[in-house]
């Protein structure tokens, strides 16, 4: 006869999980209404209006990503990007005005300034990133938990600029592992909730990945053909490498992105463009042979009397029309390396154990933007 001990149940594996994909549920016409309306009031507002947009876009992109079906809520606000942008000028006028004054005593002087000049805005503008990144965190909300962030952004910013320096001696070589240095410091200082971040990639990774690039960016910059390629494979490398390295407690990002998945939407801002600036010469040329018509004069004429440099009206038209390109530039940046980038990553983007943020606690303060109204100031401003 045989017999079985009696003793307490033994504990049946759970089962692991799926991975989660990362969905994108917004329409691109709405987006495009989005911006399209955003240029037309940046206009009337002379640039002012940015803020909101930035705003608006943020909303709309952060509302549309879904992870297990649920998207995330951005809670900032225009009106805080614009005081923090207008008390970052009280503080970098002086600096600005400073520079132009020691220029106005010597020139001497200002060649000497210069130099400190660079460094001070290079570290500053490092400081702002940090600050501004830690303020849109602090505006993100997923399943009613907001993510925030610690750390020091002066910390930070010497840390970028002592890599800097050694992505300069070695020509650009140390620049993955810059990169992951970073990273560290920015990831471990993230939360979501109490789940506290961190970053696994290694600069050594991101190097075997793109080291081909290196060799190929000369090439690029002195074939300018070449140029789309190269970065286009140089970013999705990144993207790749920065969201496979991205750790919240247990659960951790992996991504599928392609070498080529970006760079057709380079090619598609460089047709724009080129399409955009022939029809805005061809406006130039159209403006230029209406006031001269209007003035009673050849072309030949117009432009041997210098009347083109006295016309009011040519120079009325020729603003409106660079306005119009500029936002137009703007409209088209935004649709392809804002929203349709965007969509591209994230439908490479899995969610492993996504079930260890089911239970995070609640934590965090929010931050104030004036990290990002130095950054915007600066213009080093990230989405």
């Amino acid at each position: 006869m045989s017999w079985t001990p009696l003793g307490p149940p033994q504990p049946q594996p759970q089962p692991v999980p799926p991975p989660m994909p990362v969905a994108f549920s917004g329409n691109r016409k709405d987006f495009f209404h989005l911006i399209v309306r955003g240029a037309g009031l940046e206009l009337v507002t002379v640039g002012f209006y940015r803020f909101w947009l930035a705003t608006d876009i943020r909303r709309h992109l952060w509302s549309n990503t879904l992870v297990d079906g649920d998207g995330a809520e951005y809670t900032g606000r225009g009106k805080e990007l614009l005081i923090g942008f207008l008390v970052a000028l009280a503080i970098l006028v002086p600096v600005y005005l400073a520079y132009f004054l020691a220029g106005l005593e010597a020139e001497h002087v200002k060649a000497f300034a210069s130099l400190p000049l660079v460094a001070f805005f290079y570290v500053f503008g490092q400081f702002a990133i940090y600050r501004a990144r830690r303020y849109r965190l602090t505006r993100t909300v997923w399943r009613g938990v907001r993510f925030w962030m610690s750390g020091s952004g002066w910390i930070y910013a010497l840390q970028a600029s002592l890599w800097g320096l050694l992505v300069l001696v070695t020509l650009g070589l140390a620049l993955p592992w810059r990169e992951a240095a970073l990273e560290r410091y920015k990831m471990r200082h993230s939360y979501y909730g109490d789940l506290q971040g961190s970053f696994e990639g290694s600069g050594w990774e991101f190097f075997k990945r793109a080291w081909w690039l290196w060799l190929l960016t000369p090439f690029a910059l002195y074939l300018m053909i070449f140029a789309p390629f190269v970065y286009g494979a140089y970013k999705a490398i990144e993207w790749r490498w920065w969201l496979s390295g991205i750790r919240f407690g247990e659960v951790r990002l992996e991504s599928t992105l392609r070498r080529s998945a970006l760079i057709g939407l380079y090619w598609k801002v460089i047709g724009w463009i080129t399409l955009l600036g022939v029809v805005f010469l061809g406006y130039l040329l159209l403006c230029t042979f209406l006031v001269a018509s209007i003035d009673g004069s050849s072309i030949e004429t117009f432009f041997k009397t210098e009347a083109f440099a006295k016309s009011i009206p040519l120079l009325a038209l020729l603003v409106i029309g660079y306005l119009a390109f500029a936002l137009s530039l703007n409209v088209v940046m935004r649709v392809y390396l804002l929203r349709d980038l965007w969509i591209r990553v994230l439908s490479s983007t899995i969610v492993h154990n996504l079930e260890a943020a089911a239970n995070v606690t609640a934590r965090g303060e929010l931050a104030n933007a004036l990290g990002e109204g130095f950054a915007d100031g600066l213009d080093v401003a990230g989405f």
